[in-house]
């Protein structure tokens, strides 16, 4: 099948493609819209990548693939499995999933700003509901998946360290975020769910000495009779940005699940493909404007460039940790780099991941909008919070390619529940 045709506004449309190309990769694999589109998987990826434009007469087939629930022969397929997205922040791990035809039957959410982006971009008239902690577990659907990115600020070097010089608990003995996984293994072990998708830092596995880990791995197996496997990811394998994440899923079967089914792509990955486009092929997103790009002049706005002031301050801090043998300082980079880990805390001062403007020039933070895409979301992702909150919402969210990936390999051992009526 090939809608491959010809027509169209010369000016606009190669923007409008790399925009529908990143839309359709959130549900199809690069074969699928291959397949769809008639080229073959190498050209998509070179598209994706940026290595040779997304051309023009792509865009009457992307359309027309928007459009379609299933494709013939591929593995996207109509709402078959359903899931409940706990912990959800601004959708990163229900998209992943929904890529491969499951339908959200519940979320929960407490922070207000995450739960505005989730709902502008996830319209739903499903329960929706904030502190899962006193929900009654009677009242949760039933689903055949659960997933859950539990608080990872207890667990992470960063959470860990602050709470260490705040002379406050973490892991477990955090009352407000550590436990909330004893909220996820209740729900578990009431409804039964046929899988679970569990997401948090790497930091999880070490914890304590291993402690917090054993203690989350004996409830999911000796008392929840679960068959557990896990795996550390690095995000880098799909989007430019060194994030390592653990991934625990679960069967409530026995399954003869592998982590060798997982293929990560292998090939480099470059900052220069999530940034804005200076040489005009920067794609106007209705919902953005010219809050991050200026498209009139192509260039990105200036309120993303350092002050001297916090330019300077970086510059001494770094210095002073240099002299005294430490690590610590800013991340500067270029379109060739892959970043280090986008933190929540990046709306502070950028320094983690700081864009080099050339010689003689202050660097700039990431906008948000490249943030959505260094954590691969498609430029159809609707960002309608402030700059601060934004970038809190991607530096905490999962890179959504990973999920995607994964879930790719765990929905075909998913028993789907009959179909509601």
């Amino acid at each position: 099948m090939s809608f491959w045709i010809t027509g169209g506004n010369q000016m606009k449309q190669p923007n409008m493609a790399l925009d529908l190309l990143r839309e359709a990769r959130v549900r199809f694999t690069q074969e699928e819209i291959a397949r769809f589109v008639g080229r073959d998987s190498k050209t998509i990826r070179r598209w994706e990548k940026g290595t040779c434009s997304c051309p023009v007469m792509a865009v009457p087939a992307l359309k027309e693939l928007l459009k379609v629930d299933d494709l013939a022969g591929g593995k996207s397929a109509p709402t078959n499995f359903r899931f409940i997205d706990l912990f959800a922040g601004i959708g990163g791990i229900r998209m992943g999933f929904e890529a491969h035809g499951g339908k959200c039957v519940f979320t929960s959410e407490w922070n207000d700003f995450a739960k505005k982006t989730y709902l502008e971009n996830f319209p739903g008239n499903h329960p929706f509901v904030g502190d899962i902690v006193p929900y009654p577990t009677d009242e949760v659907p039933d689903h055949d998946i659960l997933l859950a990115g539990f608080p990872c600020q207890p667990f992470s070097i960063a959470g860990v360290s602050k709470k260490n010089a705040l002379g406050r608990p973490h892991g477990f003995e955090c009352t407000t975020q550590g436990t909330l996984f004893f909220d996820v293994a209740r729900i578990i072990a009431h409804k039964r769910p046929q899988a679970f998708l569990l997401e948090n830092v790497k930091n999880l596995f070490s914890h304590d000495r291993g402690n917090t880990f054993r203690v989350i791995m004996r409830t999911l197996e000796d008392e929840l009779g679960y068959q557990v496997l896990y795996k550390i990811i690095d995000g880098r394998h799909f989007t430019p940005q060194h994030r390592e994440r653990i991934i625990i899923i679960g069967f409530r079967e026995k399954r003869d699940f592998s982590w060798d089914q997982l293929e990560l792509p292998t090939g480099e990955q470059k900052l220069a493909n999530v940034l804005h486009k200076t040489d005009g092929s920067e794609p106007l997103i209705e919902s953005d404007g010219d809050r991050y790009y200026d498209h009139k002049n192509n260039c990105v706005q200036p309120k993303f460039t350092l002050t001297p002031k916090l330019w300077k301050y970086l510059q001494g801090y770094a210095e002073k940790h240099r002299a005294a043998g430490n690590g610590f300082g800013f991340g500067l980079v270029t379109g060739d780099s892959v970043t280090r880990t986008l933190s929540a805390r990046y709306y502070k001062d950028g320094s983690e991941i700081l864009l080099a403007q050339g010689k003689g020039k202050r660097p700039r933070r990431l906008t948000p909008r490249e943030c959505a895409r260094l954590m691969g979301f498609p430029d159809s992702f609707r960002i309608p919070v402030s700059n601060t909150q934004a970038y809190r919402q991607f530096g905490n969210s999962v890179v959504m390619p990973v999920i995607r990936a994964v879930a790719g390999v765990m929905v075909p051992y998913i028993k789907a529940q009959p179909k509601e009526q």
